[in-house]
Formats: structure tokens, C-alpha cells, sequence
């Protein structure tokens, strides 16, 4: 294969990945037009067209999407294999890659990893909020960070965080207009900040434990968002009820802002990981990385 091919081979995985020339020009570090040119003088010497293009995106046409399948891992393998090298450097260096949710990132992942990166300034962080789960291999991140139980078993992990108990929460304006509810059947009379996980359709519904009682609820209220931190803001300023990690609320009820209810039914849930493919484990970056979340008890 002549360099020519290589290099138009991987503009094309980085448009079709990415979904976007726009994106691929950044990863990639060069202009859009530039990887548009690319892309089509490759397509011009397969005679085939491999992308489908709209005024608002790009797709993989059949070819396409079987050149991605078929050459695709292979050049992964080959950019492993090359990241690789990177022990032979006297320091770790290298982007890491992490999909973490906006509560992991502020309780764990920033003061520790704001803390790792002047020690280590050839290290670079590219952090990605996203409160649904995401396929970490198919959307080439090196790590991601979830509650254990979240965790599918083909991946290795690292527990980060002790266990995370949640919490019910209003503002004492909210709670003034309407009684705190004594049970989870209560939660039908009241407006509640609810969450919908990306990638996941529904809305979310709450986790209730008492005993050996385990409920699923479905709350209703006029709020919906993807994120923790808006439903916890939402709740402040007292537009109705929020279920959230009791660590990211611990503060507004210390102070009297938010009080907690039916805490007899909020659960704990197995603390945060770091996980990851095995074979991605061995590239020094990570391995910093993951030593410098490990939690210990």
C-alpha cells in the first residue's frame, strides 16, 4: 500500500468515526477541506463513493461502512502498537481519553487529576461529560468512569470511590407549600427534577430500597435534564424534589438549603471505577492515571 493510500485511509476512519469532517479536521490537525479533499481523491481512485453527505452530516455509505469494518481494527492495532513505544520515553506522555458523568468528574476525577498533571505535563487529559453509558472501544476513549455495577464484565476496572449513598432532596420553599412525603407512594402528589441517561431512551426512574423492598419509581415534574448538576440547581431553587449522590448535595443541606426526605428508602450503590479494554491497561499514560484514582479504604 503506498503512503498515499495510508494517509487517505485514515482521514476516511477519522470522518466516519467522528461523523463530521469538521471533527475529524481536529483530531486529525488539519483543515476541513483538506480532509474532504482527501476522502474524495481516495474515493476517486477506488471508484466507489464511501460517504454519504448531507447539509447536516456524513455517514458511511455500504462501502464505506465495510472498509470501516475491515480496515478499521487493523489500523487500531497498528496505532496501539505504536503508542506502545511510549515506554521507552524516561516519562509518560500521551492524550488519555475519558468518558466519565458530570458528578464522578467533580467528586473524583478533578481533584486528582488536577493534582497528577503538573507532575506530569506531557500527559494530557481529554475528558468527556456524558451521563449515558458509552462503548468505550467503538468510541476509541481509553478509560471510562461509572458506578461498578454499570460495569460490562469484558472490561477490567479499578474501583475509585467508596460507596455512593443517594438522597432525596427539596428546598424549604418547596417543602413549605407541600408536606414532605413519609412514603415512596407520596412521590405521585409532588413535582420532581427528573433525569433522562443519553443513549438510553427513558427517563430514569428512581432507585428505592428499605429492607428487602425494592421499588422502581417513576416520578413526573416539569423538569428533565442529561446532566446531575442542573437537577441539583433545579431543586435549590425550589421547583420540586431531586434524587442525587447525597456527596454533591452534602453541602447545600449542611447549610439549611436543601433538606433531605425518605432517606429510610435511599440506597447506597457500589462506589465509582475506572474501566477500561485490557490491552489498553499496559500504555504507561493509563497506568498513571488509574494509580493515581485507585481508592483505597
Amino acid at each position: 500500500m503506498s503512503s498515499e493510500d495510508f494517509r487517505d485511509i485514515v482521514a476516511f476512519l477519522a470522518v466516519a468515526q467522528e461523523r463530521s469532517f469538521t471533527r475529524a479536521a481536529a483530531r486529525l490537525g488539519v483543515s476541513p477541506s483538506a480532509v474532504s479533499h482527501t476522502v474524495r481523491a481516495l474515493e476517486t481512485r477506488l471508484g466507489l463513493r464511501l460517504l454519504t453527505r448531507t447539509t447536516r452530516s456524513v455517514a458511511p455509505t455500504e462501502a464505506g461502512q465495510r472498509l470501516v469494518e475491515s480496515v478499521g481494527p487493523r489500523f487500531e492495532v497498528i496505532a496501539e502498537e505504536l503508542d506502545s513505544f511510549s515506554e521507552l520515553r524516561d516519562k509518560p506522555a500521551g492524550v488519555v481519553r475519558i468518558t466519565t458523568s458530570d458528578f464522578a468528574y467533580k467528586m473524583v476525577l478533578w481533584p486528582r487529576l488536577s493534582e497528577l498533571q503538573p507532575r506530569y505535563p506531557d500527559i494530557k487529559f481529554d475528558i468527556s461529560i456524558d451521563a449515558g453509558l458509552v462503548d468505550i472501544v467503538a468510541e476509541r476513549y481509553d478509560a471510562g468512569v461509572r458506578f461498578g455495577d454499570q460495569i460490562s464484565k469484558d472490561m477490567k476496572s479499578v474501583r475509585i470511590s467508596p460507596d455512593i449513598s443517594m438522597v432525596i432532596v427539596a428546598a424549604p420553599s418547596y417543602l413549605k407549600k407541600h408536606p414532605a412525603p413519609t412514603s415512596p407512594t407520596d412521590l405521585s402528589d409532588h413535582a420532581c427534577i427528573n433525569m433522562r441517561f443519553s443513549g438510553q431512551g427513558g427517563v430514569y426512574a428512581w432507585e428505592l430500597k428499605k429492607g428487602k423492598r425494592n421499588l422502581r419509581v417513576r416520578v413526573d415534574g416539569p423538569w428533565t435534564f442529561n446532566s446531575v448538576t442542573p437537577v441539583l440547581e433545579a431543586a435549590e431553587a425550589g421547583f420540586g424534589l431531586a434524587y442525587v449522590p447525597e456527596y454533591l448535595a452534602r453541602s447545600q443541606i449542611s447549610r439549611g438549603r436543601l433538606r433531605a426526605v425518605l432517606q429510610e428508602w435511599c440506597p447506597t450503590f457500589p462506589g465509582l471505577h475506572i474501566f477500561f479494554a485490557s490491552r489498553r491497561q499496559s500504555a504507561p499514560a493509563l497506568s498513571v492515571v488509574i494509580d493515581a484514582l485507585r481508592y483505597s479504604a
